[in-house]
């Protein structure tokens, strides 16, 4: 990582972007498309002093990073559909159990095994409600090879300083799309987010309530005592079935992403100042859109774009305010699956705006003629 300019795959960049932020610990198992972040970081891992595993599912590898965070180290892995849903029973123990941790999902067609090397878009509800019971995720959605690297980044900060596991979620497109990125661009990150515990270890509480919400976590061989389970417990760590702890130990796990919401949401907005539509896209649908939109205005058309960076939690508020502002008539929403993102566009807007849909399903990527078409068919 000696050269300024890279030019980097958008697995690559994932996994470049991790070590950078301190990602000393991967587990994982080959999957297409995802396999490059693996191979990346079996290479360079050792070169930093990390350490690279390859388990023997993706189960396994998931409780692997549990168990390295647990130990103090910034830890990832990364997978595909597939792979990604049997890794749901432990990431909801590490939503339950506060544990950062950063999965990257590369998504593929599916269900089932479907079309392992082709793009598509169908893992953003899987994303955000893939583990079971209520619980605090966040969700990253790059668009771009130097986002993959900057996100991902931001991700290990936002999980360790959160106390949250975090999604990188890219279709297969953005995974294998090269391009050049200034590494150099991006800031350098802090050495270390995470709060650790501090002063009396009598008395000591895992999961306080603090005025942040985040509770520092007890670093393993500092003589804290801690119980660690993936049942609902009291701030001691221990399980509890009363009722009113219970309540609260999941509200605020929930409510900790609501009170730190302004540092987590990001999104990107582009020519939506006087718009009559406006397009909601992620991923490689929304680089597409973006192209329709040059293209629609060079027509003399009001089309704009709202890309969501952030994901999950969506950045409702931001939508809201950019559909008030531009006074667009209707929103577009442009994804490859049978309808995701469209009904969390159709919640936020609450009938402010009709939310139009553009789906496709064939392991092709929406093109900027598929947006564009829509968006002419839509102004008619």
């Amino acid at each position: 990582m000696t050269a300024t300019l890279r030019n980097l795959e958008g697995n690559e960049a994932c996994a470049l972007g991790a070590i950078r932020a301190g990602c000393r610990f991967f587990a994982g198992y080959p999957i297409t498309p995802s396999s490059e972040v693996a191979e990346v970081m079996a290479r360079e891992l050792p070169r930093v002093g990390g350490t690279f595993i390859q388990m023997e599912d993706e189960i396994a590898s998931m409780g692997a990073v549990i168990g390295a965070s647990m130990g103090g180290v910034k830890a990832m892995t990364a997978t595909s559909g597939p792979g990604f849903s049997l890794k749901q029973e432990n990431l909801g123990y590490a939503c339950g159990a506060e544990i950062p941790c950063v999965i990257v999902n590369v998504m593929r067609g599916g269900p089932s095994t479907g079309m392992p090397t082709r793009p598509a878009q169908g893992d953003i509800m899987q994303a955000r409600w893939g583990t079971h019971g209520d619980h605090a995720i966040i969700v990253l959605a790059p668009a771009s090879v130097a986002e993959a690297y900057s996100e991902t980044i931001r991700a290990v900060e936002l999980s360790e300083t959160l106390r949250v596991p975090v999604v990188v979620l890219l279709d297969e497109v953005i995974g294998h799309l090269t391009e050049t990125v200034d590494l150099a661009a991006v800031p350098e990150a802090p050495e270390v987010w995470r709060s650790f515990a501090t002063g009396p270890r009598e008395g000591f509480q895992p999961y306080a309530v603090t005025d942040d919400l985040i509770p520092p976590m007890p670093r393993p061989g500092d003589g804290y005592r801690a119980h660690c389970t993936g049942l609902t417990h009291a701030p001691g760590g221990f399980p509890t079935q009363v009722p009113e702890v219970a309540t609260a130990a999941v509200t605020r796990t929930t409510d900790k992403l609501v009170h730190h919401r302004e540092r987590i949401e990001s999104w990107q907005v582009q020519d939506a100042e006087d718009s009559d539509l406006l397009i909601v896209a992620i991923g490689i649908s929304a680089r597409a859109a973006r192209q329709a939109v040059r293209d629609l205005r060079a027509e003399g058309l009001k089309i704009g774009l709202f890309r969501p960076v952030t994901l999950w939690p969506f950045p409702e508020e931001a939508l809201r305010e950019t559909v008030a502002r531009s006074g667009a008539k209707a929103v577009l929403v442009p994804e490859m699956n049978q309808g995701q993102l469209v009904l969390e566009v159709e919640r936020v807007l609450a009938g402010r705006a009709p939310a139009l849909r553009l789906n496709r399903i064939d392991g092709q990527p929406i093109t900027p003629d598929d947006i564009a078409d829509r968006a002419r068919e839509a102004l008619k």
